[in-house]
């Protein structure tokens, strides 16, 4: 089933959990218009009532580059060495470290941008904003893009409105870009394809190690092997928690050695050991996971394909 067929014209799916009565959260999926194919992740909505003045802590994985846009309470994010607190428009670049935020009841729009979506929104390397948090209505690169907050803030505002506002913002402000065809290549053998040498992946994009290279440093954000190692961890990652009560070692991807291998992955990425983020709660992305999984039919941004056409995609 074709995605927009299953989202029945972008109609609102709805995904809810509780946790411990302290708060709820609703999320919907939306998808971008197809003229914006391979461009954006997802459109999506969360709504995050918490009891009280309290606030959810959590941590985001790795992902693709994020505008968000919250009404009500702002988050406080922490990523590498960026921490951001008290804004409205918040983007972060392409992570390979966990995002650790914190967040009271609030409605959040965010829009996902693959690489091809950079490419054609983003005159800038994605690599200089790898691992960055940033105040977008104050950075040149995204400024562009705050003309959406009063409406995508707005807890009132009808969401027909506010959709058909992102569409109409995209539209005029995408410009084509002569690198297009390589990224959706590189994009689809990153999802699809089980390489674990850069040249064998070069081999099967049908381009240079150099070339490789360039067009990941650029539009994707790291190097290849980064990339490959990043995309390996989230497989696991996802699978251990649409699967809960699961073992680490029933969830780590084929592609690892052992679980020490694992280990060291995942420190890296996650910043703490699987032990430690096993024994914490995890509100909000445990229930995002669970509802993207079910409803937009995979797990996790990095995990999303480049084009509705892929063959992987049927």
């Amino acid at each position: 089933m074709g995605r927009e067929q299953h989202l029945g014209n972008a109609a609102k799916v709805l995904a809810e959990a509780l946790a411990k009565s302290r708060h709820s959260i609703r999320s919907e999926f939306h998808a971008p218009d197809r003229q914006f194919e391979g461009c954006f992740t997802t459109y999506y909505q969360l709504e995050l009532d918490v009891a009280g003045d309290g606030v959810v802590e959590d941590f985001l994985q790795p992902e693709w580059a994020n505008l968000r846009f919250f009404g009500g309470s702002r988050p406080a994010c922490e990523l590498e060495d960026h921490s951001l607190s008290d804004t409205r428009f918040v983007v972060s670049g392409p992570s390979s470290r966990a995002c650790q935020f914190s967040v009271g009841s609030c409605r959040m729009w965010g829009i996902g941008l693959l690489p091809l979506g950079w490419a054609r929104l983003i005159d800038q390397d994605a690599y200089d904003y790898s691992n960055t948090l940033i105040d977008g209505a104050r950075h040149q690169a995204f400024a562009k893009f705050d003309q959406l907050s009063d409406l995508l803030c707005n807890p009132d505002a009808a969401q027909d409105e506010q959709l058909e506002a992102i569409n109409r913002t995209m539209e005029k402000l995408m410009r084509p870009n002569r690198d297009e065809d390589k990224i959706v290549r590189v994009h689809h053998e990153l999802v699809n394809g089980d390489h674990l040498a850069v040249g064998k992946m070069a081999d099967a994009c049908a381009m240079s190690i150099r070339t490789l290279e360039r067009v990941c440093r650029r539009y994707f954000g790291f190097t290849p092997k980064r990339l490959m190692r990043r995309q390996r961890f989230t497989r696991s990652l996802t699978t251990y928690m649409l699967h809960r009560g699961a073992l680490w070692t029933e969830a780590m991807d084929e592609e690892y050695h052992d679980q020490a291998q694992f280990t060291r992955e995942f420190t890296e990425f996650m910043t703490m050991t699987p032990s430690k983020y096993a024994r914490l709660e995890h509100p909000f992305l445990a229930s995002f996971i669970e509802a993207r999984a079910r409803i937009w039919g995979s797990a996790a941004q990095a995990l999303d394909q480049p084009l509705q056409g892929d063959p992987a995609a049927d």
